[in-house]
């Protein structure tokens, strides 16, 4: 393996540019231009120019957004030359998704189901601020059993937990009631609160612990060849489903069916109740022997950008703090120390990430500790522990 990318993390490296319309071709100020999930954001001068300074290697989203165009988007690789770019705006066209219709008491249900999904139910949760939620458009289908959520602004959030002001565009959530499964896509960016310094002091500390353990860290770790160091260690999980429990679907309507008669029947709606408790999961085991990290992982022929590829489920083991939730489908062995552990499952063939422990194409499905992490213990891109700012 050769780790290019070290000498990239002392240096860091200018985007510059000009944002015009593609009408006059004529530069356009006031354009908001940012790397989409870091903290480097800016507003373009009058004729349309623009620099983002001081930005670590690194795989990114720059997005330019102004009212009246589309929202422009690109994927760039930060590597060790600045970067000049010519983005072009086109007219926004007004396409509308379909009218959502609810009353007041509905949105507020739906809303506190979308903010515990999406923003979480942490410690660090209990300390972020929306400013305006009705800037999310949210449907809540009984019948699929899944809550939909979208903005058409940024929906703005106070972290007071981590020190950040975050603005995400939601493009799409989803929060499966079947299968449990939670999935977004948008575009945020951070900017840091105003603070005393005992403040500051203590939000260093918070992201730190939050940036300890979490995927990002094990990514890095992996790459680094630090895991055994940084306090993980990987094994094969091998796992079939459960013949003996029915589909999650038919599960919930079997149970509702139950519960809505009149004069239902205890017995039937027990024996779906023991069905629904029953894991989803048997004839698991691990591997014996810890996998190394050769075994999984690869560099790529572009320098900081590398593969995560392995068969069956990867068991993600971070010995360096223990955790707190009983997870029921999560297989843990009698004899290991309750230490944080998670699941990986590939959506498809590999995964790629970058040198910031981000994984921008095939991202597994993550069970465990890591599916915890919502927007509440979401860190910049260039966030680095020992680089807080």
């Amino acid at each position: 393996m050769v780790f290019l990318p070290f000498a990239a993390y002392s240096q860091t490296i200018t985007i510059s540019g000009k944002v015009t319309t593609s009408v006059s071709h004529e530069g356009i100020g006031r354009v908001n231009v940012f790397l989409s999930n870091s903290s480097y954001g800016t507003e373009t001068q009058e004729d349309g120019s623009f620099s983002l300074v001081g930005v670590k290697p690194g795989q990114y989203d720059i997005v330019a957004s102004s009212l009246g165009y589309q929202d422009y988007s690109q994927t760039i690789l930060v590597g060790k030359d600045p970067i000049n770019l010519t983005i072009v705006l086109l007219p926004k066209v007004n396409q509308l998704r379909g009218v959502v219709i609810a009353s007041n008491a509905d949105w507020k249900k739906n809303w506190e189901e979308f903010k515990k999904a999406f923003i979480g139910t942490s410690e660090n949760a209990k300390d972020c601020v929306v400013e305006n939620p009705h800037v999310v458009s949210i449907v809540n289908s009984n019948r699929r059993h899944t809550l939909e959520a979208w903005s058409d602004d940024f929906l703005v959030m106070d972290n007071k937990a981590l020190g950040y002001r975050v603005k995400f565009l939601i493009d799409t959530f989803s929060n499966n009631g079947i299968t449990g499964i939670i999935s977004w896509q948008g575009k945020a960016v951070f900017q840091d609160l105003p603070g005393s310094a005992e403040q500051k002091k203590l939000w260093k500390l918070r992201r730190q612990q939050t940036y300890y353990g979490s995927s990002r860290h094990f990514y890095k770790s992996l790459y680094s060849g630090k895991l055994t160091e940084e306090g993980f260690q990987i094994k094969r999980l091998h796992r079939e489903l459960n013949v003996e429990r029915p589909q999650e679907g038919l599960i919930l309507q079997k149970i509702k069916q139950f519960r809505d008669r009149e004069h239902y029947n205890h017995d039937s709606l027990n024996f779906w109740i023991g069905k629904e408790n029953l894991s989803k999961y048997y004839h698991e085991y691990l591997s014996k022997e810890p996998l190394q990290p050769y075994q999984i992982f690869t560099n790529t022929s572009k320098q900081g950008l590398f593969v995560i590829s392995f068969t069956e489920c990867l068991y993600v083991i971070y010995t360096k703090r223990h955790e707190e939730t009983d997870f029921k489908d999560l297989y843990r062995p009698l004899d290991m120390e309750n230490f944080e552990t998670s699941v990986l499952t590939l959506m498809g063939p590999y995964a790629v990430f970058d040198m910031n422990g981000v994984v921008f194409e095939g991202a597994p499905l993550n069970e465990g500790t890591w599916s915890k992490a919502k927007l509440a213990e979401l860190l910049p891109y260039d966030y680095s522990p020992d680089q807080d700012k």
